[in-house]
């Protein structure tokens, strides 16, 4: 995996962002097991329980198009911040449940800070399906 360019492709994924009320974009990057990239960028809205992060965008674009968890090879994710970049909570929460264990995460800025992290390193006591089994 060439982490530089899936970090290109967040960075092309970031120019598309609409973030009219927070002015802060953030473009996502998945790289599939066949080698295909989808992007993800944050979507904003009035209503702001409504807006939508470039993470679960790209992610949910990839499983939109007939991807499993098991075809996610690493997701990048950039902004414009004094350090990488990490993931929110409902982030980390999607990130945990439709990425593998060990994936790599690649956060970044545009000042050229990275971080590499997993899903389980970002979310250690995910809710997951174990958890649903006592209900």
């Amino acid at each position: 995996m060439d982490k530089n360019l899936l970090i290109e492709e967040a960075k092309k994924a970031r120019e598309k962002s609409y973030s009219p009320y927070s002015k802060f974009k953030v473009g996502a990057a998945v790289l599939m097991r066949d080698g295909r990239i989808f992007h993800g960028t944050n979507i904003e809205n009035s209503s702001y329980p409504l807006c939508m992060c470039a993470e679960r965008n790209a992610i949910y674009n990839a499983m939109n198009n007939g991807y499993k968890k098991e075809d996610f090879l690493a997701l990048a994710l950039i902004a414009d911040t004094e350090g990488p970049v990490t993931p929110c909570g409902a982030c980390r929460q999607v990130i945990s449940e439709l990425m593998p264990k060990g994936t790599p995460i690649l956060m970044a800025s545009l000042r050229g800070d990275l971080q590499e992290t997993t899903p389980e390193e970002l979310l250690p006591f995910a809710f997951d399906e174990k958890a649903l089994k006592n209900l």
